[in-house]
């Protein structure tokens, strides 16, 4: 699953994921790595597996992972090729959810492309060319299904009216994710990768100061209110915080942590939010040899599941043998549960929650 970073330059868009590609990882697991220039694999953190890996005692620990990607700084006019404009839209397409930077923070040594801070602004800037991008998306589909409309088939009828909704929420400025579009719209806003469709955080970047209560950045309070209005996430973060800790060993980062106030570090908090964005959840895998966490869909089932381990698992599976989380922590080894009967036998429909630790069972 890809996330892409987005904002307009010096938001401390790239701050954030130099942060993010140097976060801490244990190369014994599956560390941060670079596929491209742009890109970073990075781990995504989870109490639980820490927990599942003291009980088994194994010889690897693997978290799941999640990808972001950097893509480059948009300007006005991107939707009509301005700056990068056309390599901009092209790899928001290829990312499944966006994470907007915005700036929330002030710095005369940090000009800022309109000359002032308005991170409300900067976010209209920013979806007004993705609704542009859209809007030229669906106009051109338009022209196909009007053609094909007069052939008379009901389909090509269906379909251009609802692209005449789209097109006529793009044009008053709404994003495609506002809508509730049934299923013919699902289908096609899918079809067509309408950019306005993909979910989105808004990654508030403050000053260190404002780290510790972010609540009282009126600028952040701005971007919350702005978000509000379309059942969008805000973080707050300190990007200059954030690379300072990516300095730091574990322990350093943490006593540095302690010093400030906080709990967590911002990048975790970005990362489980994109993670909850994609509406992800994890399942385990446990034993000797290694525990490990593993992504899938809200409301894969079983077989889908075993999928993400070996297409061969999904092809042949025959059952799952499931122990939820919570009941292993509370009976404290898998012995006990086996003796409180608290292991389950699933099949094909069974729905994968969040936390189940699964053992597949397959014949190919």
């Amino acid at each position: 699953m890809k996330i892409g970073i987005v904002g307009l330059p010096n938001v401390g868009k790239s701050t954030l994921f130099n942060a993010l590609t140097r976060a801490r990882a244990d190369a014994a697991n599956y560390p941060f790595c670079t596929i491209d220039p742009n890109v970073g694999v990075v781990n995504v953190p989870d109490p639980r597996l820490e927990v599942l890996n003291e009980m088994y005692q194994p010889a690897k620990k693997t978290p799941t992972t999640i990808e972001f990607v950097d893509i480059a700084g948009l300007v006005r006019g991107a939707s009509k090729g301005e700056g990068l404009g056309n390599q901009f839209l092209a790899h928001i397409r290829e990312v499944e959810a966006i994470a907007q930077v915005v700036r929330c923070f002030t710095d005369e040594n940090v000009t800022h492309v309109d000359g002032e801070i308005d991170p409300v602004r900067d976010i209209e800037t920013i979806n007004t060319e993705l609704m542009l991008a859209d809007l030229a998306t669906v106009e051109k589909r338009m022209e196909k299904t009007s053609r094909m409309a007069k052939s008379g088939e009901k389909k090509y009828k269906e379909e251009l009216k609802v692209l005449e909704e789209l097109k006529t929420a793009l044009a008053e400025g709404k994003s495609i994710r506002q809508l509730d579009p049934g299923e013919t719209g699902k289908r096609l806003i899918k079809e067509l990768n309408l950019l306005t469709a993909k979910p989105t955080i808004y990654i508030a970047n403050v000053n260190e100061e404002d780290m510790i209560d972010p609540s009282g950045n009126r600028l952040v309070n701005e971007v919350k209110e702005y978000a509000a209005g379309e059942g969008a996430r805000v973080v707050a973060i300190s990007a200059k915080i954030e690379a300072d800790l990516a300095e730091l060993e574990e322990e350093e980062a943490r006593l540095f942590m302690e010093e400030l106030g906080l709990e967590e570090s911002g990048l975790d908090r970005v990362i489980r939010a994109g993670y909850a964005l994609l509406d992800l959840i994890t399942f385990f895998t446990a034993g000797e040899k290694e525990v490990r966490a593993w992504t899938v869909k809200r409301g894969a089932t079983a077989p889908e599941a075993a999928g993400k381990i070996h297409t061969d698992m999904q092809r042949g599976f025959i059952r799952a043998e499931v122990i939820s989380y919570e009941d292993l922590v509370r009976a404290g080894s898998v012995a006990k549960v086996r003796e409180e009967g608290l292991l389950r036998l699933e099949g094909k429909d069974y729905i994968v929650k969040d936390g189940d630790i699964c053992y597949f069972r397959f014949n190919v």
